[in-house]
């Protein structure tokens, strides 16, 4: 009986989405240094379910103490996955099976600079926590990767974090932070 009240009430949490855009900052750290902060603001105009489940982590905070742990200069920096919380670095960006994942909201906002996505892996309805920020306009990505916020201030912050030294990454990518650069998000306001 309580699996089917659960069932109920996530099914009923799913219909019943706010379409007010809400703003939230993210505090960037590196080494107990603040590098600074990001503000966004979602579109749940485009992207509802997406939007709803970005606020539901944050609400629980969910990505306080996770790392950006891919940044490119002149493409994005990723970030949100919870083994980059505790668990040993090759998992960075690897994510948790267990993540409920979101069913794919792809829009007709462009990959331009400032705009903030969700990351998935090949399945294009893959998308839970983790999420990205451009910091330069990557078209190649529209209708692929479902936008749901964009950057208000502190896009510099992007700039930043897209800058520090870096090393392989276990994909052999030369896109992981040298030394973590940790997050924390709180909601601030509805627009």
């Amino acid at each position: 009986m309580r699996a089917i009240l659960y069932l109920f009430l996530c099914f009923f949490s799913l219909i019943n989405i706010s379409v007010s855009a809400d703003r939230y900052q993210i505090t960037v750290t590196q080494k107990g240094k603040e590098l600074g902060k990001i503000v966004i603001e979602t579109m749940p105009e485009v992207a509802p379910k997406h939007c709803h489940n970005f606020d539901s982590l944050v609400a629980v905070k969910f990505y306080d103490g996770c790392a950006f742990h891919r940044a490119i200069p002149n493409f994005m920096v990723q970030g949100g996955d919870p083994n980059s919380k505790s668990k040993p670095k090759e998992t960075w960006g690897e994510g948790d099976s267990t993540q409920t994942n979101v069913v794919a909201e792809f829009n007709d906002v462009s990959h331009e600079r400032g705009i903030v996505s969700t990351a998935r892996a090949e399945d294009p309805n893959s998308g839970n926590s983790q999420f990205f920020i451009c910091v330069a306009d990557v078209k190649r990505l529209d209708h692929k990767y479902t936008v749901f916020a964009k950057v208000i201030t502190g896009l510099v912050v992007a700039d930043k974090i897209a800058a520090v030294e870096k090393e392989l990454n276990a994909g052999g990518e030369l896109a992981s932070p040298k030394d973590k650069v940790e997050m924390t998000i709180k909601k601030i306001s509805k627009k």
